[in-house]
């Protein structure tokens, strides 16, 4: 069969900071191909919807399937859908995704018959299924997917994250995928899932709470093949499990592999395997992306993130010492007001390391989106972007704009802005040199990106499609969260295998549950 993967278009956070490779969609299409299909890939973040008109008249896809990570792109999605089913009005169409798999039924609702299936859980599991169903008859059979009938069964997982490999050789613009100086940087995965649980993150509830780890072999195999000099680290919280990034590490120097990487990762798992870090800081980590979510005990109590400020600000002690330049995330709170905002600023400026501030959203599977009492001021999804306000504010819309703008531009001043430009003059040029251009671009596009009548604007615009409202659960048992549930966990946990990243002392390619994080 042949079959057309397209990624929406890039958000208005990675308009600056980051662009990265489908890679889920990547292993989709590895997944698809692999059982015989013809299928390419069309990536909007670096493609046009000119260009995915012209693939649809020449390719002539008899299936197409979109990838729906990001609550923000469901619209866009939504009028792919109908477009390719006024060009191809017998081609199947499917959703698929993280955040689609949250809000399935009303997508399908939405999109008035233009998708014939949303797949719930992971593509790499029931891409094929549904194809053969597509063509065969028995839709609703499939684990995973739902249809205007219904849900069919549960969504199953894979048993191992070894395979399939990602079809990185199917997009055709990987030069423009990058993040930060790291142009351009491909991405890998070594591990999926996360088993801690904050309140304010739907990792946890997709996979159940727990992680499945790639064996070292394959992780050194893939990291082998790939081109790019520059690597990013795709997964939740990298190096859980100080053995196994130990492993990978000894494969991928037997195999004399050196790369410069980006990865994110706790500070509480920092702190506690500083000796893997070294380690990866000598085979050339470079960046490390550290999710603190709040300066003080009170707001990281409110995300439930199970570290303190003393672990926070030690963790960055330890990164600086090991060279290692560090991206911190603070989630902003429509609650604040112009002293918090003054507050964070001072901080942001005390600090050598980069600062990113992300607004607190309520998005369909976490746990906020049932808890939270404050009213939803808007249900347009393309505010769903962790950039828009979409709870009342405590200022007024305009000046929380104003000044949560005004506290991102200290990223600017600090690290996009000329004079840092200058400064990583032998970086910029030498990306120039290989003809890479995104880093370069970066630098002066904050403001143009980020200012608060554009913000202002983006609330005034038509809606077409809103999220459904959020229903009222009682999260005691939080299991009703969850999209994949697990076989044999704690309290009678219902069903299938467990979700991406694993725990320690597996055989290669075995998939088992890791530890959870203590109640």
């Amino acid at each position: 069969m042949r079959l057309l993967l397209v990624h929406p278009s890039a958000l208005m956070y990675s308009e600056i900071f980051l662009r990265l490779e489908p890679l889920g969609m990547e292993r989709v299409a590895g997944a698809a191909r692999d059982a015989g299909h013809q299928v390419r890939v069309i990536d909007l973040q670096v493609e046009t919807h000119t260009d995915l008109e012209r693939e649809l008249a020449s390719f002539r896809p008899e299936a197409i399937g979109v990838s729906l990570n990001y609550l923000a792109n469901i619209p866009e999605a939504i009028d792919i859908a109908k477009r390719a089913k006024q060009l191809l009005p017998t081609a199947f169409v499917f959703f698929g995704g993280h955040s689609v798999s949250f809000v399935a039924e009303e997508v399908l609702e939405q999109a008035e018959g233009a998708v014939d299936v949303v797949a719930r859980g992971e593509g790499e599991t029931v891409v094929v299924p549904l194809l053969e169903a597509a063509r065969d008859g028995g839709l609703e059979t499939v684990p995973g997917a739902v249809t205007p009938a219904g849900r069919g069964p549960a969504p199953k997982m894979l048993h191992s994250i070894d395979s399939p490999r990602p079809a990185r050789d199917l997009l055709r613009h990987r030069r423009n995928y990058f993040i930060g100086e790291l142009d351009p940087c491909a991405s890998i995965e070594f591990t999926r899932g996360c088993p801690w649980d904050c309140s304010f993150c739907s990792a946890w509830t997709f996979y159940g709470r727990s992680y499945r780890k790639a064996s070292p072999e394959a992780a050194a195999e893939e990291m082998a093949s790939i081109r790019e000099r520059n690597v990013f680290i795709v997964d939740d919280v990298a190096f859980i499990r100080p053995e196994h990034g130990d492993a990978i590490a000894a494969e991928l120097e037997r195999r004399r592999v050196r790369k410069r990487y980006y990865l994110e990762t706790r500070a509480d798992v920092l702190l506690r395997n500083t000796e893997i870090f070294e380690r990866w800081s000598r085979m050339g980590l470079k960046y490390m992306f550290l999710g603190m979510e709040a300066i003080d005990a009170e707001g990281l109590e409110l995300y439930r993130k199970r570290t303190s400020p003393d672990e926070n600000f030690r963790a960055l002690e330890v990164a600086r010492k090991m060279g290692i330049m560090v991206a911190i995330n603070l989630i902003v709170d429509p609650a604040w007001d112009e002293e918090r905002f003054r507050l964070v600023r001072e901080f942001a400026m005390s600090v050598p390391e980069i600062v990113h501030l992300t607004v607190m959203t309520p998005y369909p599977g976490t746990e906020v989106w049932h808890t939270e009492s404050r009213k939803l001021t808007t249900r347009d999804y393309r505010l769903f972007d962790i950039q828009h306000a979409v709870v009342p504010t405590t200022l007024p819309l305009e000046v929380f704009y104003r000044e949560l703008v005004r506290t991102q531009a200290v990223i600017n001043r600090k690290h996009l802005g000329l004079r840092t430009a200058f400064g990583a003059m032998r970086v910029l040029m030498g990306n120039l040199a290989r003809g890479q251009t995104n880093f370069a671009r970066m630098l002066w596009r904050f403001n143009h990106v980020y200012n608060p009548e554009r913000q202002l604007a983006d609330h005034r615009r038509p809606v077409r499609y809103e999220l459904p409202l959020p229903r009222r659960l009682d999260v005691g048992d939080r299991r009703q969260l969850y999209i994949h549930t697990r076989a044999g966990g704690r309290g009678g946990a219902a069903k299938t295998a467990a979700p991406e990243r694993s725990g320690c002392g597996e055989r290669p390619g075995e998939n088992r549950l890791a530890e959870e994080v203590p109640e």
